[in-house]
């Protein structure tokens, strides 16, 4: 009997699991793109365009492996425009009542999956290198989860920077040598851009008419197939993975892309994997193209960092979309959505976000994650925004990264203490302040950098949960040290600009 096997958009690759238990003479492959995912959140609209281009060509590429391939385009009138509704239809099309998927990404997905009126084989998604029950054992028994340790275990089972059973050059992490402040003479290599041929330019027309969501299509820069994606790797390597290291944090305006890899999409749709791409940043350092720290920081974002979301988020089950440790409820300031706003470091995120579909970690986290957390938005709030408007996000590792890493709002399951900073830790770390309406060096008043208000306020509004941290006592110290009326004017500024945010005005 002829069994469906189901492909979802962020499974395009050969090597899938569903693809590979299922057999090539008998079974359909069944590919759809439908409305209920490109709105479940107001996807970016180069996000949109980006996994459909991706899926139609590599459809494609199955039927010219000899699969028998049912794909339902957007624009079909027979579209029932939801996963499920389209595995149904195929499923009375093909007198079939067995479906092969491999596990998606999303707990809303897979419990769609699971409520069908079908057959449902549901097999592990193996295109990690640790499985979820390998998690699952590394973190049983263990009073604190820490990535540090679970990334030297990557390590050491995958070889990778590691000379017997030590690591290459004598430490596990580099970071002293990485992270490097902003530096405005920094030479550039900018990332190659993909043309659109006609298939992207089929997929773009119709994103155009049908999806009016946050974001601009065009330009659109991204690969969308295997080569594509492949020629990305092959770029960053040889042109930008040499300064990846010293530049990872650091934030430049008019300079989106600095030394990043821009690879995450390739990766997390299924055009590359995470060996491979590790891999080859390896050879480079064994080549000599390229420092141990460059190649180690960024081998840790994959095998380190990506991994351990995964595992934290498979482990903590669906209620994780519901924490909220610190009780914020605080509404997403407009300025997330494009609004004006006076802070030359948000409205480059933003801005920057609304053209490319990306930003880098340190603008996700310590500028646009940094102010909502400070500001007490509510963390759902703010992940739906993160789910929405970056190219890469899915939420197994959107999620963890907005709602743990970002938010604290799993109380510390991610990390150990909350990712907040002033306005000194952006000044450092980017050249946005100068031309900024706020003043950083100004701690009080009205042009007060915000982030210098709002952080003595996080602090103080939460003093009890935090006063004990051991990393965060010292901050403690400092606020009491402070004059009195010093720290009145700080609350009461940053009163004002809590006022502002909830009134709509401009911040």
């Amino acid at each position: 009997m002829v069994r469906l096997v189901l492909v979802l958009g962020d499974q395009l690759t050969p090597d899938v699991a569903a693809l590979r238990a299922a057999d090539k003479a008998r079974d359909v492959v069944v590919m759809a793109e439908v409305m209920g995912e490109g709105t479940s959140v107001p996807h970016h609209p180069q996000k949109i365009a980006l996994i459909l281009s991706a899926m139609r060509k590599f459809a494609v590429a199955l039927e010219g492996e000899g699969w028998r391939v049912a794909y339902s385009r957007l624009e079909d009138a027979e579209n029932s425009q939801t996963i499920s509704g389209e595995l149904l239809r195929r499923a009375a099309e093909f007198g079939a009542a067995e479906v092969l998927a491999t596990k998606p990404g999303e707990w809303r997905v897979l419990q769609d999956l699971e409520d069908l009126p079908l057959t449902v084989t549901v097999l592990p998604d193996d295109r990690f290198i640790a499985s979820e029950a390998e998690f699952a054992a590394w973190a049983d028994g263990r009073k604190q989860l820490r990535m540090e340790w679970f990334y030297r275990d990557m390590r050491r089972k995958t070889g990778l920077l590691m000379e017997g059973d030590q690591p290459a050059g004598g430490q596990w992490n580099f970071d002293p040598d990485n992270r490097k402040p902003a530096k405005t003479d920094l030479l550039r290599a900018r990332p190659r851009d993909a043309a659109p041929d006609a298939v992207v330019e089929d997929v773009l027309d119709m994103v155009e008419l049908r999806f009016a969501h946050f974001g601009r299509l065009r330009p659109f820069r991204w690969a969308t197939d295997r080569a594509g994606a492949l020629a990305a790797l092959a770029d960053f390597v040889a042109d930008r993975l040499p300064r990846f290291g010293e530049e990872q944090d650091a934030m430049l305006e008019g300079e989106p892309f600095l030394s990043h890899a821009l690879i995450s999409p390739y990766l997390n749709l299924g055009l590359l994997g995470p060996m491979e791409v590790c891999l080859a940043v390896e050879d480079a350092w064994k080549r000599g193209d390229v420092p141990i720290a460059a190649a180690e920081g960024f081998i840790r974002q994959i095998i380190g960092w990506r991994e351990y979301v995964r595992g934290i988020w498979w482990l903590q089950g669906p209620e994780y979309l519901t924490r909220n440790a610190l009780g914020h409820s605080r509404a997403l300031p407009e300025m997330y959505w494009g609004g004006e706003s006076r802070m030359a470091c948000m409205a480059a995120a933003v801005g920057q976000t609304r053209d490319l579909a990306y930003a880098h970690h340190i603008q996700r986290l310590m500028v646009t994650g940094n102010f909502a957390l400070l500001a007490g938005v509510d963390p759902a709030r703010v992940h739906d925004w993160y789910l929405s408007v970056y190219i890469d996000a899915f939420e197994w590792v959107e999620a963890p990264n907005t709602l743990g890493m970002s938010q604290f709002a799993d109380g510390g399951l991610l990390g150990s203490k909350p990712y907040v900073s002033s306005g000194a830790y952006i000044d450092r770390m980017s050249d946005h302040c100068g031309g900024c309406h706020y003043r950083v060096k100004e701690k009080t008043g009205d042009r007060a950098c915000p982030f210098n208000l709002l952080y003595w306020h996080f602090l103080t509004r939460h003093r009890e949960r935090f006063k004990v941290n051991p990393r965060m006592g010292q901050m403690y110290r400092v606020w009491d040290g402070m004059d009195e009326g010093h720290r009145e004017r700080v609350l009461a500024g940053a009163e004002r600009v809590l006022a502002r945010l909830d009134a709509g005005e401009v911040v």
